[in-house]
């Protein structure tokens, strides 16, 4: 089929409508694709006429490949570019990952935490890398005696020089091997939820599946180091921190659409936060916006049968913290009747929970005004307007001001931010981590309840519960353990991957010192 016009484009141009069989329906982006060769590089260039954005889509070595420039439209609506592959005649025209013949030889002794399970391989671990790479390519790992170890993107440019991606010889990490990862990884999530899903989700599977939110990918742990998929309802949010699979986050996304549908769910947008400060240590810019079509940020999720407005755009990382789902639960029935304080509430899940549990009043607590602003809008969501306040205030700063004024509370909720992302800053964090819960304890009646976690993997578990311990003490309480938690199941820890277990949760019961 010829195109009027087209013959400005050299060499022939022509056009191929196709079915996608991700969208079963006929493929529905509107957008040109043509080649360009930029420094010896041969480069597919989109140009989007619904919005006149462009995007680098391939890139492959100018030598290896024959190729024609292309005119192609694809239809179906608005741009959904992410939802299609990509036809020049009958052949796909198929990202491949970029592998190099390079190897990386560790010293004798080191790659201890991949070793024992972990995905990382550190800089002050390898002897050499033989061959020539660049940054973000494949290569192949050896342990000092040339015993092969395993597949991994490599980044000079970062202390976590190689992250793993197969262990198996002979693996070829292509989009075969991503969709076989990200269909594992919901696989996975349908199977640990299903009980969740089943008492608060009570609708047909496919509904259900749909309305279900859920972290899709953990990085490391879904053996996918650097990338973190949230999906919110039919909204996915992508957090993309290492350079290896950022380059091939689309097709990440791709893969989960595909997965994703097969159960019926159709992903309607996807936003990227990419916008975490440590990407500069991959030598990556932060970046946020769109994939693909544009679409209101503002998503309404149901958790514990709470619903929650959720800003993918400007809230906290992705938006919303899913991995204390559980542990926002735990709380309820200890909350029927009392007056409860929710410190650092975000947007109001601990205190919407534990109004959902018959709180008489709840107090939550955030220094964000926008978290405060949201959380009043989640209460007002779910009729409780008049048993949650929010109040805009430096915790560290109201507590005491709320001893002072002789102010106490049935149940304390403390869920700070991470006080330390290094080993260096620790000892800092451990003050932190002791006043606030010193101060959260004092204001607790006797014979009440306090909630506290900490979401820093640095701040590991033994040292956690000392820290508790220490605080007790200096406030002359003493603590029955009611229960200790961890992150949802939707965020697995992989033993021998310290980063992946983070979240640390407790439940005490607060007695006075008789």
């Amino acid at each position: 089929m010829c195109i009027a016009g087209a013959d400005s484009w050299k060499p022939a141009c022509f056009l191929s409508f196709f079915f996608d069989k991700i969208f079963r329906a006929p493929s529905i982006a509107l957008f040109i694709t043509k080649p360009q060769i930029k420094s010896g590089v041969f480069c597919w260039i989109e140009i989007d006429l619904s919005n006149k954005k462009r995007y680098a889509m391939d890139v492959l070595k100018y030598k290896k490949v024959v190729f024609e420039e292309v005119f192609c439209i694809l239809l179906k609506g608005e741009c959904e570019r992410l939802g299609c592959y990509y036809k020049s005649g009958d052949n796909m025209s198929k990202k491949e990952m970029k592998k190099s013949d390079a190897i990386a030889v560790l010293k004798k002794g080191e790659g201890r935490e991949f070793k024992v399970g972990g995905a990382w391989i550190y800089d002050n671990e390898i002897a050499k890398v033989q061959g020539a790479f660049e940054n973000g390519d494949i290569i192949e790992v050896h342990d000092f005696d040339d015993y092969f170890l395993g597949y991994g993107f490599i980044n000079e440019n970062s202390k976590i020089r190689i992250r793993m991606m197969s262990r198996k010889k002979g693996t070829e990490i292509n989009e075969e091997f991503i969709e076989l990862r990200v269909r594992n990884a919901w696989e996975y999530r349908k199977a640990v939820m299903a009980s969740y899903i089943d008492e608060y989700l009570s609708f047909e599977k496919e509904d259900a599946y749909k309305k279900l939110s859920c972290r899709l990918i953990f990085g490391e742990a879904d053996f996918m180091p650097g990338i973190t998929i949230d999906k919110f309802s039919d909204v996915l949010v992508i957090e993309s921190l290492a350079l290896g699979t950022d380059r091939i986050k689309l097709e990440i996304i791709n893969a989960c659409k595909k997965v994703l549908l097969e159960d019926g769910v159709t992903i309607r947008g996807v936003y990227e936060r990419s916008d975490a400060k440590v990407r500069e240590l991959e030598g990556l810019e932060r970046t946020k916006g769109f994939i693909g079509s544009e679409f209101d940020t503002k998503v309404e999720i149901e958790e514990n049968g709470i619903k929650y407005y959720v800003d993918v755009e400007n809230g906290q990382k992705t938006g919303f913290f899913l991995d204390q789902k559980f542990n926002r639960q735990s709380i309820r029935g200890l909350c029927k009747g009392k007056k409860v304080l929710d410190c650092f509430t975000h947007t109001g899940s601990f205190a919407l929970n534990a109004a959902a549990g018959g709180a008489s009043s709840v107090l939550g607590v955030d220094a964000s005004d926008l978290g405060c602003r949201q959380a009043e809008e989640n209460a007002a969501l779910n009729g409780f307007e008049n048993i949650a306040k929010f109040e805009c205030a430096d915790v560290f700063e109201l507590l005491p001001d709320l001893a002072k004024k002789g102010e106490q509370f049935d149940v304390v909720i403390l869920d700070p931010p991470a006080f330390t992302k290094s080993r260096a800053s620790i000892k800092k964090a451990v003050t932190g981590y002791k006043e606030i819960n010193m101060r959260g304890m004092k204001l607790v009646k006797n014979g009440g309840y306090l909630a506290t976690c900490s979401c820093s993997h640095f701040m590991d578990e033994e040292l956690f519960l000392k820290t508790i311990k220490e605080a007790a003490r200096d406030a002359h309480k003493r603590l029955k353990q009611v229960e200790f938690r961890q992150q949802a199941a939707d965020h697995p820890i992989l033993w021998g991957g310290a980063a992946s277990y983070y979240l640390k949760f407790v439940i005490f019961q607060v007695v006075d010192e008789m």
